[in-house]
């Protein structure tokens, strides 16, 4: 299949590029390179430097090859500041969103899986969050994704446009190749190992009287290499003539930040210094996933799911590429 990656670049996209590569497929990544790295595209794969607005590499990216499927995980994702600037988080999330949606249509291409996200949910719900749970965004950040979200299923109404969004939870590890190297890091699991390595100071605990087991932040950690195996069968899904479909991707198990300390002390064998810290705007206390929808339309289970795994994949990694990509 001819597959065109938006955001192929960035920590997730880099993974779901590997993995398409690996099964042989032609993939085209557009990505102008604001987040990600030149050097996180797998080598096989055709990068076209630009941006969504950017028409003349748009164009490129459709007309390279005749494009079977999209996937779009091209966004601002950073929640404290879709709060600071959630006019912004419009433009790039939901705007742009709509631009790659038309060229879809100018070009004939009918297909897409979408990176959603857990934030579309209320955390106030009870848990695990399953996609019948309530749709509130405690944040900007959640809104602009629940709202591409309503434009896919408008378009699929009014065009036979057919889709997968998945909604992620907190994404963490590392391939053999390619791991995360943001330019402003917000995860905790590499800021931890940052710190165990002595690359930064104290990590920031945000918030330590949420009504939590340790008053502590809990979230759902599932594998990267296993989110990309999700889009590689929800891709062989639609090419199938799936219907369009809403999917959680989790590991239905949720650990606190304090836990999450723990494991990464545990892997590494070093200290991690950490120092407690105010609540961010529009973090919600807990959130889990129920992944059994995913498991029924996609055949989707985790396979790389314990916090260990996690935890080791990602420090291997940051071990072998201290400073991160090349460039």
């Amino acid at each position: 299949m001819n597959l065109l990656v938006v955001g192929g670049a960035g920590y997730i996209g880099s993974v779901v590029t590997e993995e398409l590569v690996r099964g042989r497929h032609s993939v085209i990544v557009l990505d102008d390179l604001s987040t990600g790295h030149r050097d996180a595209v797998a080598p096989l794969a055709y990068l076209v430097k630009g941006a969504i607005g950017d028409a003349a590499r748009l164009r490129e990216a459709f007309t390279t090859k005749e494009i079977d499927c999209v996937i779009h995980l091209a966004a601002r994702s950073i929640v404290s500041d879709s709060v600071a600037d959630p006019e912004g988080y419009e433009e790039a999330n939901v705007r742009q969103g709509t631009i790659l949606l038309d060229a879809m249509k100018e070009h004939g291409v009918s297909r897409i899986v979408f990176s959603s996200t857990a934030a579309v949910y209320d955390a106030s719900a009870p848990m695990p969050l399953r996609e019948t749970s309530p749709l509130v965004p405690g944040n900007p950040y959640g809104w602009t994704k629940l709202r591409f979200e309503e434009i896919l299923r408008e378009r699929a109404r009014a065009d036979g446009m057919r889709y997968v969004s998945l909604r992620y939870f907190n994404v963490a590890g590392a391939s053999i190749d390619h791991g995360e190297d943001h330019r402003r890091e917000t995860h905790l699991i590499p800021l931890l190992l940052d710190a165990a390595l002595g690359a930064r100071e104290a990590v920031p605990v945000f918030g330590s009287d949420y009504p939590t087991q340790d008053g502590t932040a809990v979230r759902d950690y599932i594998h990267v290499v296993d989110i990309a195996e999700a889009h590689v069968r929800a891709i062989r899904y639609l090419m199938e003539g799936g219907a369009s479909a809403t999917l959680n991707l989790g590991a239905e198990r949720g650990l606190s930040v304090r836990e999450v300390i723990g494991w990464v002390e545990r892997v590494t064998g070093r200290g991690v210094p950490t120092v407690e810290a105010p609540r961010r705007a529009g973090d919600p206390p807990s959130l889990i996933a129920s992944s059994e929808e995913a498991g029924r339309v996609l055949g989707w289970r985790p396979q790389w799911g314990d916090i260990d795994t996690i935890i080791e994949t990602a420090w291997t990694w940051r071990q072998r590429y201290p400073e991160g990509y090349a460039e």
